[in-house]
């Protein structure tokens, strides 16, 4: 325990958590905060569900990533910036563009308001891949899991702030004072890049295009089982997915006021989410692999189907709170674990490439398949959309057999595996 509490407390985790914040704060202003916005503007639920493209970006990271590994930012060039000059332009990009969302109108500019949600789209995926490269080289193999933790927990802190948060402003204020504080809290991501230090200790950065963008897939395709390692985490968390991306209209449709959905939905699930982080962050020092990622897959199904429950109840503040609370839990542990995971098997040298490779296809659920959830919602109806978003977990369930074997089986490391350095 006092070595997990040092290791908490250490320079890196915190700049890993800061990072993890500044990485988090885009995502729900042109998610489920713009939903709302568009919902009380009585935009139709067909077109606020196809706006699930604009996280389209987050799904093609590894095409830009190669750059990153091969070129030095024109920011911070002469402070070791590698990494960290790419992260400061991206997040100057970010603070200017939520800013002007504010001032568009959703019945009289939702062609621009599509066009700007698209470009704060790219300017986050390509914030995250800078960040993720970042976390990889900043923190050793013994430090992942805990690190991951503490990423994820900044993420999500970043979630409740731009998500309850800008709800609950929104009763208030209008929307355009909503997102131009949105828009300003990048400021802190912006303080921590500048403060912030690199370890370049041991990498051998790409010499050319061709190591930059060839040899980093070559690398990684040439391990055994590479094809079904991603296969598993495109399908991991699609059910969770898939719900998450209807979460906020279906919870106003139940009669909910935004105040509630922020502070039951949101706030009150932001403790769970955190103790699911941290709880996670524990278990994957004490848990092997395959155990950690069978049962934290498991509790993310179950707590997708908790929306099935809620729909049947209706509006009800304790089930509402307690469905809430569940998948805010399992959701925190199950991302720790799939970070961890994904960060752990990547080559150091080609770290941008292959972990964007990865989390773009963690991203492509969120994106291309949320994208018509709303129709389906629509057509099935909320009891049945949840019900399709629970069984739709099992195939990614299954893939754990072929990528970790059974739980009786006894477990090598990751790396080994993977053939990773």
């Amino acid at each position: 325990m006092e070595k997990f509490l040092k290791q908490v407390a250490s320079i890196k985790m915190l700049i890993t958590f800061l990072m993890g914040f500044s990485s988090g704060l885009p995502l729900l202003l042109i998610g489920g905060t713009l939903q709302a916005m568009m919902t009380e503007a009585k935009v139709d639920l067909g077109t606020i569900g196809l706006f699930s493209l604009a996280g389209l970006p987050y799904t093609f990271k590894f095409v830009a990533a190669p750059l990153f590994d091969r070129f030095f930012p024109p920011l911070l060039k002469e402070n070791g910036g590698r990494r960290r000059g790419w992260i400061l332009l991206f997040q100057i990009l970010l603070l200017i563009s939520i800013c002007c969302m504010g001032f568009l109108n959703p019945l009289t500019m939702l062609p621009t308001m599509a066009v700007l949600a698209l470009a704060i789209g790219l300017f986050s995926a390509l914030q995250d891949i800078i960040i993720d490269a970042y976390r990889r080289e900043l923190l050793n193999d013994e430090e992942l899991g805990l690190g991951s933790s503490l990423y994820v927990n900044g993420y999500r802190i970043a979630m409740l702030l731009t998500g309850g948060g800008a709800l609950i402003l929104a009763d208030i204020y209008s929307w355009k004072v909503v997102y131009l504080l949105m828009g300003m809290c990048m400021l802190m991501g912006i303080i921590t890049t500048l403060l912030a230090f690199e370890n370049t200790d041991n990498i051998d950065s790409p010499k050319s295009i061709k190591d930059a963008v060839i040899d980093p897939f070559v690398e990684y395709f040439s391990r055994k089982g590479a094809i079904a390692i991603l296969v598993f985490i495109l399908l991991y968390k699609i059910g969770d997915t898939m719900a998450a991306s209807m979460t906020t209209p279906f919870i106003l449709s139940l009669g909910f006021s935004k105040t509630q959905l922020g502070s039951i939905a949101k706030f009150f699930g932001f403790w769970a989410t955190i103790g699911g982080g941290l709880l996670g962050g524990i278990l994957i020092l004490k848990w092997r692999i395959k155990l950690r990622l069978w049962i934290f897959g498991i509790l993310q199904a179950v707590s997708t189907f908790g929306f099935v429950i809620l729909a049947q109840v209706g509006l009800s503040v304790p089930v509402l709170t307690g469905v809430i609370a569940f998948e805010n839990l399992s959701a925190g542990m199950g991302t720790a674990a799939y970070a961890a995971y994904m960060a752990s098997i990547t080559n150091k040298r080609y770290t941008a490439t292959q972990y964007a490779l990865l989390t773009s296809l963690m991203g492509i659920p969120r994106v291309l398949i949320s994208a018509p959830m709303g129709y389906l919602a629509q057509r099935t109806g909320w009891i049945s959309f949840f019900t399709i978003c629970t069984l739709i977990a099992v195939p990614g369930m299954l893939l754990l057999i072929k990528i970790t074997g059974s739980l009786s089986e006894p477990e090598e490391r990751t790396q080994v595996q993977t053939s990773t350095v």
